[in-house]
């Protein structure tokens, strides 16, 4: 499924222009999906983080059973040259992906003598400065790693969140605020979440119910190193109803503001504003 456009596709140790023919109809990925995949981004010539997306990569594939079969020094390089290909002003999505190719005898354990690999790149626009999100509760829960594979960026996973994304579109909202199964806040169906109480940022504390995000950890390391006090902490949706500021944070859009949850209105404030300011001060001072 293409979401942006002048795609690329690396497949078979070379690139390919278009959204290339990847997987067969047998392949264990196909029929039981065994697929992971990871996202980067590059934005004005810079590619923040993409060792550290294309290590998690590695990491997905490994906790679904699959045997990673390219170096993450050598997915960075290829993924450095594919991009070689597009304007220097480009916004393009980067995403590795690995799927299970043959199974055991019982055919649901993958095979680690084969796994599938591509990396599919898509021109993708970055949102808008002004962009923001609204949320709402949801019925359907974030599940736990004794009866999913919430340690890794599984395919998998995804028909939950859109359970949740479904039902916030039929209320009228962009996305939802999931609890985990004892109630907690965890996250949206597509992005880790903070708020904002009295000057001090909060989040919940991964508890192995979502993926503690790469650029989550990069805005809470950007917002300690600035000054800003930052908790790690076991909220509740009262937390979220009585917050000062809300945003949330992805590799798709860096950081987004929360305007409304539910029945709850909220600015753009002071502090959302400093944290994506801070982000990309960082990401320029990468190079």
């Amino acid at each position: 499924m293409a979401i942006g456009s002048n795609i690329r596709t690396w497949f078979d140790d070379g690139w390919h222009d278009g959204d290339a023919m990847i997987m067969s109809a047998a392949d264990h990925g196909a029929w039981l999906g065994t697929t992971v995949f990871d996202g980067a981004r590059l934005v004005d010539g810079l590619t923040p983080d993409l060792e550290a997306h294309c290590a998690r990569a590695n990491r997905s594939a490994k906790a679904l059973m699959l045997t990673p079969t390219i170096s993450t020094e050598d997915m960075v390089a290829i993924t450095r040259e594919g991009l070689k290909a597009y304007g220097k002003r480009a916004a393009v999505y980067i995403r590795p992906m690995y799927w299970g190719i043959d199974g055991d005898p019982s055919a649901i354990i993958p095979s680690p003598e084969k796994t599938g690999f591509a990396i599919s790149l898509e021109e993708v626009p970055m949102p808008p400065p002004e962009a923001s999100v609204t949320l709402t509760r949801t019925r359907f829960r974030r599940p736990v790693l004794d009866s999913s594979v919430v340690n890794a960026k599984a395919g998998c996973l995804y028909p939950n969140n859109a359970r949740m994304l479904a039902e916030a579109r039929a209320k009228g909202f962009h996305n939802v605020l999931a609890t985990d199964a004892l109630g907690n806040v965890a996250e949206t169906a597509t992005t880790n979440v903070f708020m904002v109480k009295d000057g001090e940022v909060f989040t919940p504390i991964a508890n192995g119910t979502f993926l503690a995000g790469i650029t989550r950890a990069r805005h809470i390391g950007n917002m300690r190193a600035d000054g800003i006090k930052m908790h790690e902490a076991v909220l509740g949706y009262h937390d979220f109803d009585t917050a000062d500021e809300i945003f949330v944070t992805g590799n798709m859009a860096k950081i987004t503001p929360v305007t409304a949850f539910d029945d709850v209105q909220y600015p753009v404030g002071p502090v959302t504003k400093r944290v994506r300011d801070l982000y990309w001060d960082w990401a320029a001072s990468t190079g």
